[in-house]
């Protein structure tokens, strides 16, 4: 597998990748990942990798052969174009020293990994499968990134070279199909493999939590989980919170606009931000909270489906998504039963929800509870885990090869 993004990383791509290759080893496969250094969402450098060029480890029984790269504190389309190349050198320049695998999986982004995997794969003639997370043109267009639209018409082609030659290409929403066979790719070898709920559901009560974390019990917090970036348009949430003092708003994780939209909402008592927390606190601090937020940018439709969904639907909470109606994040909501959608970069229509909500607890919680439902009726990890399979399976020519 090829994967810029690996665990220790505990959000975005990196946890689905890290299961996929745990799963492979634990059914006997040996199994290989070229990452690169842990600094996602904080887009900062794990201390625990200060100074290091290149590293071999093992975890859980997998290889990982991780190599150094650029990581950028601020996103521009320049600034990304050199994180992209730089790993695209070194992955080039230090491929991992394996025997000849039976297949090559990539998960893209990063465009170097794909086109690194691309090139591995034809390296060794084996079959090379790229799944496709989130759609790099169509982010450089529509995240709102400093030069994206110089960038979006190269990082297309980036994408087509990665994918234009793939036996098979996995996409983790039928949103993405279209644009994928756009870039070159046939139809006919796109294939669905949505991502899964890469944690469990919640193991402490309610209360118990929301006393641990200094949340009133006649408080209505409203949570946003994970990055916060550019594409996220989280300026909705520090505005809503400025408009109405009687809810709470929790940002917790981290990413390149952290400290921005601190500045913006410096002096809002009601704006929180919260440390990143471990995978085992995780489930509870979601379930703990009233509403669990999405937002996107008003622009962004098609290029990116949150992981973070699937996370909120396992905690059993209503979600109120600030996202384009015709977009791919908000088809998931409205499938899953478990949310609502609001106009994306308007606050009052997100308080009017928040609001509703808080005032109908029985109208929250069936809402909320459509989440697990939604999860176990689709989106296991073994049922994720299974259509990965499924695909390097066909990829290779057939089950059991």
């Amino acid at each position: 597998m090829v994967s810029t993004n690996y665990a220790p990383e505990h959000a975005g791509i990196g946890p689905y990748a890290t299961q996929i290759a745990e799963h492979w080893a634990s059914r006997g496969h040996e199994t290989h990942v070229l990452a690169g250094m842990p600094h996602y969402p904080s887009w900062s450098l794990d201390p625990a990798y200060a100074g290091v060029w290149r590293r071999t480890e093992e975890r859980n029984g997998v290889v990982v052969h991780r190599r150094r790269h650029t990581v950028p504190p601020r996103q521009t389309a320049l600034r990304r174009a050199t994180f992209e190349a730089s790993v695209l050198a070194h992955g080039l320049l230090a491929p991992p020293a394996m025997a000849r695998p039976h297949a090559v999986l990539a998960q893209m982004p990063s465009l170097a990994g794909g086109i690194i995997g691309a090139r591995l794969a034809a390296r060794w003639r084996v079959p090379y499968v790229p799944v496709v997370q989130d759609l790099m043109g169509a982010a450089a267009a529509q995240s709102g990134i400093r030069g994206g639209d110089r960038a979006a018409a190269l990082a297309a082609r980036a994408e087509s070279h990665a994918l234009r030659g793939a036996t098979l290409v996995g996409v983790i929403h039928e949103t993405f199909v279209d644009k994928v066979a756009a870039l070159g790719v046939d139809p006919g070898r796109i294939r669905l493999v949505p991502n899964w709920s890469h944690v469990s559901g919640p193991s402490a009560s309610r209360a118990a939590t929301r006393e641990r974390l200094g949340w009133g019990e006649d408080e209505t917090i409203v949570l946003h989980s994970g990055n916060m970036g550019l594409k996220q348009g989280l300026e909705v949430l520090v505005e809503a919170a400025r408009r109405d003092p009687k809810t709470r708003i929790v940002l917790l994780g981290d990413g390149n606009q952290r400290a921005h939209l601190a500045e913006l909402g410096a002096g809002i008592a009601n704006l929180h931000f919260m440390e990143p927390v471990g995978d085992d606190e995780f489930p509870d601090v979601l379930a703990a909270a009233d509403v669990l937020a999405v937002t996107q940018r008003a622009s962004v439709l098609d290029m990116s489906v949150p992981s973070k969904l699937t996370s909120y639907f396992a905690a059993g909470r209503p979600v109120v998504a600030s996202v384009a109606a015709e977009g791919g994040t908000a088809l998931e909501v409205l499938r899953s039963g478990a949310g609502v959608l609001v106009p994306p970069e308007d606050p009052d229509a997100l308080l009017a929800q928040v609001r509703r909500l808080g005032d109908d607890p029985g109208a929250a919680a069936a809402l909320g509870a459509q989440g697990p439902r939604h999860v176990e009726a689709h989106l296991t990890r073994a049922a994720g885990l299974a259509r990965i399979d499924a695909l390097i399976d066909e990829a290779l020519g057939g089950p059991g090869t």
